[in-house]
């Protein structure tokens, strides 16, 4: 079990969020898409949301500002959330504006609503589960689209919500976070996401 569960709490990490969202968005949308743009897009939100995120948490382990990709200390999670935040705008202004993707510009609008949320909840000294808050923005996204587009999606939202409740449980078990961080986690990742519908849908 607790292999099973440090293998979900890799896959769901939430810097994967970002690009699992713009992926899933060009596999739903019936809208066409050039696949050299999509290719260029994808690459982008890479780069910027995983990839430089990535970078940067090597470097603050190097100087000793964070002590593992965990950031299991609050006050660690500060200066990553920052960095995300800063990404995540950049994102919204030179990768998926608004008269690109209305649906992809909220998206990224939710997530950086969720990342400014994580933040405050730091500065007040409560550690939420951003793996709850990533992978519940996400779904809450998917289900914003099949309703959008009134696309019968049934089952890959049975399988999002499954991954929600395993990742719920994952960090659980791992005892990284208690009830309420997790509570907190997904609300904050829903209603991020919830709040942009009346933009978009």
């Amino acid at each position: 079990m607790r292999v099973f569960s440090k293998l979900i709490s890799h896959l769901f990490n939430p810097i994967f969020a970002p690009v699992l969202g713009t992926a899933l968005y060009f596999l739903i949308s019936p809208k066409y898409n050039p696949p050299e743009a999509i290719k260029l897009v994808l690459l982008a939100v890479l780069i910027l949301t995983v990839v430089i995120p990535f970078i940067s948490y090597l470097l603050l382990k190097n100087l000793g500002w964070v002590s593992n990709i965990e950031l299991k200390e609050t006050k660690e999670r500060k200066l990553p959330l920052i960095v995300c935040i800063i990404l995540t705008y950049i994102t919204i202004l030179k990768i998926a504006p608004a008269s690109y993707s209305a649906e992809l510009y909220f998206y990224f609008v939710g997530i950086l609503g969720a990342l400014i949320s994580a933040l405050i909840m730091v500065y007040l000294d409560f550690k939420i589960s951003l793996h709850a808050m990533g992978i519940s923005g996400l779904t809450t996204f998917i289900i914003g689209l099949s309703i959008h587009y009134e696309i019968n999606i049934t089952i890959g939202l049975a399988a999002l919500i499954l991954c929600v409740g395993s990742v719920a449980t994952a960090r659980l078990y791992l005892k990284s976070h208690k009830g309420l961080e997790i509570i907190a986690g997904l609300f904050i990742g829903v209603i991020t996401q919830f709040i942009t519908f009346g933009y978009w849908l």
